[in-house]
């Protein structure tokens, strides 16, 4: 039997009709407040198909469950009494977004309403799955703890890895992962955690972060390009997350030959170039932090993957048409500036006019994209 995350959801946060936390209609109504926080109950019948008097009585069910709180009216909004804006709840429910790396776990704990209330890094290095996980439990409950968390409001947990999808909630992952790939982890998530997992490619979440916080505030359709011991990435459309007919939509490393694969602008190669020139890197998280533009190997490394990345972006602008092409992931910001630098177009002029090109963004997402996504996941699955 297929895992399916929905049916693990605790009964207090259903509705009357089974397997189901909103309705279709509740969900729409959710999403336009998400856009627009603090909108007014007014201005979302003006922006609904619906009746106003279905959308205030949505609304009601809403703020009843929880799940939306009342504000102060917006003044000058017309005749008659000012209506009140919309919020969400962040105490309606909680989250816990993991997202695994090859080198480090992220763990995020996040609010109804989108606010981060905790994030914690784990070194891996080295350790058993078994382990990890261990860690990440005592780290739960002890953030839990000092938050004074209520845990029957967890909602359920988003789970990211690195790898693509094979079947279910199985993924292969890169060799320092080997012991988390090829095996069934939503059940074993699940019943580890005692809680509903949502499990996702990290590059994924990590579009998923900057479609919820960055970018896709202002800009609904886009590719995210996620730079990792790897190289992967998620496509953005009208601000959802396209998963694809085998979960594997963003899988930009498969445009590459097996014998371009060292050209690609993955960071490990990055990392073996930098060792070679005498720069001690030990993992992907301390380049990060520590990178500097200078260091010797880093221009000849961007020249060499500049070719292949120029490649992927045309083909992405060719094949997706987005508004814009996000360089995020684990990439330093200065390193993005530079790929996003050597970035060229081959689009050529028809009687002195050229196709409309998709903005190249550095992220601004500094905190851990994939784990941030990862705690929103399951209220983005089900809710809004």
């Amino acid at each position: 039997m297929a895992y399916l995350p929905r049916a693990l959801i605790e009964p207090a946060f259903l509705r009357q009709l089974p397997d189901e936390v909103v309705s279709s209609n509740e969900r729409n109504i959710l999403k336009m407040v998400w856009r627009q926080s603090g909108i007014s109950r007014s201005e979302l019948s003006g922006m609904s198909e619906l009746t106003q008097q279905s959308v205030y009585r949505i609304v009601d069910g809403l703020t009843e469950r929880g799940l939306l709180v009342l504000g102060s009216p917006k003044p000058g909004l017309g005749r008659g009494q000012p209506s009140p804006t919309l919020k969400f709840n962040g105490q309606y429910a909680y989250s816990v977004g993991i997202s695994i790396n090859t080198d480090i776990m992220g763990i995020c704990i996040m609010n109804f309403a989108g606010k981060i209330l905790a994030e914690d890094r784990l070194a891996l290095d080295g350790k058993s799955m078994d382990d990890a996980l261990t860690h990440a439990q005592s780290i739960l409950d002890m953030r839990s703890s000092s938050l004074g968390l209520d845990p029957t409001r967890l909602f359920g947990i988003g789970f990211a890895i690195a790898g693509f999808r094979v079947s279910g909630t199985t993924f292969n992952a890169p060799l320092p992962l080997h012991e988390w790939s090829l095996i069934e982890l939503g059940p074993l998530l699940s019943g580890r955690f005692g809680k509903p997992v949502w499990v996702h490619n990290g590059a994924n979440t990590g579009a998923l972060a900057e479609a919820m916080f960055g970018v896709g505030k202002y800009i609904r359709d886009f590719a995210y390009l996620s730079f990792n011991y790897g190289f992967g990435g998620g496509l953005i459309s009208d601000g959802e997350l396209l998963l694809g007919g085998n979960g594997n939509a963003g899988e930009f490393s498969g445009v590459f030959h097996a014998t371009d694969s060292p050209n690609r602008p993955a960071l490990q190669y990055l990392i073996a170039q930098l060792r070679e020139n005498g720069i001690d890197i030990p993992s992907i998280s301390y380049m990060r932090e520590h990178f500097d533009p200078n260091w010797p190997g880093v221009a000849e490394w961007v020249e060499r993957v500049a070719p292949m990345q120029a490649r992927l972006v045309n083909a992405i602008s060719a094949v997706f048409d987005p508004l814009a092409i996000v360089f995020g992931g684990q990439v330093p910001k200065a390193l993005a500036v530079m790929l996003v630098e050597r970035s060229i177009s081959y689009a050529q002029p028809r009687y002195g006019v050229r196709k409309p090109n998709p903005k190249l963004i550095v992220s601004d997402i500094d905190r851990d994209a994939s784990a941030i996504g990862a705690a929103i996941a399951p209220f983005k699955a089900e809710y809004y």
